[in-house]
């Protein structure tokens, strides 16, 4: 595994700027998620590590050497895409063994067979492995997919949004599975996502990238507690973020155009007058969607609350986060 540095790394495309001055150092053994929308430049950042594309400005350092002048083969990466990308007339654990054969890495066999016997058991896959890429579900072509990558033991892992074309209950299932893996291996993971949830549970850190600028970077736990926009703070959390007027509930800090609350921060039982819009029970949690002052707000509340829709109550904000009229933090 290797420490992995990008400093000011810019990239156009035409005219349009994929990434600007992009600056972050991914830690041995790190598991860094970059979040944001397509278009915010999580791909390029992946394809310029994997040496798939070329920057236009800045540097890479694996390891703390340049490998600009590096092929893919040589800066010995791995990526996992989006798609499953399996050879289809392939058994299992010949799919697995492929990358092992290329004449760059041309492992001996016996150290093959062990290699994909310990990889197919990582991913709970060992009784399909002489089963055709065909024959597989969706979750386990994508363990296959994920498997062909670790089983190189390359120096960084670049995963390019891998769970997003799976079902809910298989995405469930691979962020745990991934998260065991990386513990386990010790390895260094850059992962790309716009899914929030598998930012929070999966990363040591995360960067929020906007436009192709990285805006944020820090733990989850950072990044949900102090964030420095309503643009990052509205990347993290579920429900988002509550953003209003900032003199929503009196007096605001001098400069303050929004008041951000997350749920967690509304407390019921003094207060502004607020009206139960809707009463959304979730088993584990039950959310309420209020109107106070014709704001929508949600809060979270008693799992077993008596509330009713249209019920009048009262509520203050704690640990409120300010932002300025261009949704900038003030401290």
């Amino acid at each position: 595994m290797a420490e992995v540095s990008l400093d000011s790394l810019g990239k156009k495309f035409g005219q349009t700027q994929a990434l600007s001055d992009v600056s972050f150092t991914i830690p041995d053994g790190a598991f860094v998620v970059l979040l944001g929308p397509t278009g915010a430049g999580k791909t390029t950042t992946l394809r310029l590590i994997a040496g798939l594309d070329k920057p236009d400005a800045g540097d890479i350092k694996i390891d703390g050497y340049s490998v600009l002048a590096d092929t893919p083969a040589q800066r010995d990466v791995a990526m996992v895409f989006q798609q499953y990308s399996l050879y289809p007339h392939l058994t299992v654990r010949d799919n697995l063994a492929f990358p092992l054969r290329s004449p760059v890495l041309n492992v001996p066999a016996p150290e093959i067979a062990e290699r994909v016997a310990k990889v197919a058991a990582v991913l709970q896959i060992a009784h399909k492995l002489d089963n055709k890429a065909t024959q597989l579900s969706g979750g386990e072509m994508q363990r296959v997919s994920i498997g062909r990558a670790l089983i190189r033991s390359p120096r960084i892992y670049l995963m390019d949004e891998p769970l997003s074309s799976l079902d809910a209950k298989l995405r469930a299932d691979l962020r745990v599975e991934l998260k065991r893996i990386h513990s386990e291996m010790g390895a260094t993971f850059l992962y790309v996502t716009h899914d929030q949830i598998e930012a929070m549970t999966m990363a040591t850190h995360v960067g929020v990238l906007d436009q192709g600028r990285l805006v944020q970077f820090g733990s989850p736990r950072e990044i949900y507690e102090d964030p420095v926009s309503t643009y990052v703070a509205t990347r993290l959390g579920q429900p988002r973020i509550n953003l209003a007027p900032a003199d929503l509930f009196g007096n605001a800090p001098l400069g303050a155009a929004q008041i951000g609350l997350r749920p967690e921060h509304i407390a019921i039982g003094a207060g502004k007058t607020a009206t139960v819009k809707r009463v959304e029970h979730l088993g584990d949690q039950t959310r309420l969607h209020l109107s106070c002052n014709g704001h929508n707000l949600i809060t979270l509340t008693d799992v077993h609350t008596p509330m009713v829709q249209g019920e009048t109550i009262a509520i203050q904000p704690q640990n409120p986060l300010w932002f300025d009229a261009s949704g900038n933090r003030i401290r």
